[in-house]
């Protein structure tokens, strides 16, 4: 059964089109993805490049912000503008309100023990401020590096949506978001929810606020208890035929590898030369894992780069290591 959003007149009247993906929610369901494998021709590369450089510390997000279910609310400033923002606010949190926030997270049917150490987060001040630390430095390894693409892609999506409600009206907007996962059965719109949550909700006049978003690619995510208005998240886009952006699309914004080197090698062959530099002295199955390609594919491109005098290679008794060459490095440098 889908869950279902029911409006009135008025609530018409009161759907709004966010401007952009909000930051903190794109770190929420950022870091729900690293904690799962799904779709991995969508996120595997960022997912495998995010966890390379991330700190342990992150663990305690991970503890507020599972894969799927609730996070903690002291940490749900979804709609802010900025990071800074909403990390501003998570650290301004009043004691009473984080305890009384940490009950009710606690008391949502999660499926794991509460972790011993947010016993201390309602009464130590030091122990969110370093929580909103660990955040602010998820967000400089998982969203930054990626955050003028996902700007443009914006755009382009703010285009699109726009087209649409110009050419056939706010219904066209509702039933051209996601038409997979949401469906506009006037007046009620139903979602197919990653959690398999189902029932309703009725705005009652306060609208609905559509926040567009890169990491959400697939189900939407939707906080009815939101002010002033609830949200509701959907994929980011950019051509009306699409049920929504392709895979390679996403991957494609989310990876580090500029678009002048992909260009001129070929996405996997750029990845591969991009995965050697990284990972200096891997040999063809390393290379392979961590450029999530077959060890087939990895030795043939690598046979290919080595022969342009991209990389080179060193064996090691029966195992051939692979590097990049100057000239590998000088094309990576000035890639852009």
């Amino acid at each position: 059964m889908p869950l279902r959003i029911h409006f009135t007149a008025e609530d018409l009247t009161r759907v709004r089109l966010a401007e952009g993906p909000r930051p903190m929610l794109e770190l929420d369901i950022a870091l729900r993805l690293l904690q799962e494998g799904s779709h991995p021709t969508r996120f595997g590369a960022w997912r495998r490049e995010s966890l390379r450089h991330l700190s342990p510390k992150v663990r305690r997000l991970f503890d507020l912000i599972p894969p799927t279910g609730w996070t903690a609310d002291f940490l749900s400033h979804a709609t802010a503008h900025s990071i800074e923002e909403a990390l501003d606010k998570v650290r301004a949190t009043p004691a009473e309100r984080i305890r009384k926030d940490m009950e009710t997270w606690a008391g949502r049917g999660i499926q794991r023990p509460v972790p011993a150490w947010t016993r201390s987060l309602g009464s130590a001040k030091e122990v969110l401020l370093e929580l909103a630390d660990t955040a602010a430095h998820a967000h400089e390894q998982v969203i930054a590096p990626y955050q003028l693409r996902i700007d443009a892609l914006s755009g382009a999506d703010q285009a699109l949506r726009r087209r649409q409600a110009a050419r056939g009206g706010l219904q066209a907007l509702l039933s051209g978001l996601n038409p997979r996962y949401i469906k506009w059965k006037q007046p009620v719109l139903e979602l197919t929810m990653a959690s398999g949550r189902s029932g309703d909700v009725h705005l009652a006049g306060r609208g609905l606020l559509l926040i567009p978003s890169v990491f959400g690619a697939v189900y939407p995510a939707l906080d009815e208890t939101a002010e002033p208005s609830p949200w509701l998240t959907y994929p980011v886009d950019h051509h009306d035929a699409n049920l929504f952006l392709p895979p390679t699309d996403t991957a494609r914004t989310l990876s580090t590898i500029p678009d002048s080197l992909t260009a001129l090698l070929g996405h996997t062959r750029a990845v591969v030369l991009w995965t050697i530099a990284h990972h200096p002295g891997c040999n063809t199955t390393e290379l392979a894992r961590h450029a999530g390609i077959s060890p087939a594919s990895a030795s043939q491109h690598a046979t290919v780069l080595r022969t342009a005098g991209l990389t080179t290679n060193t064996r090691h008794h029966n195992t051939a290591l692979h590097a990049t060459t100057p000239l590998g490095t000088s094309l990576l440098n000035t890639a852009t």
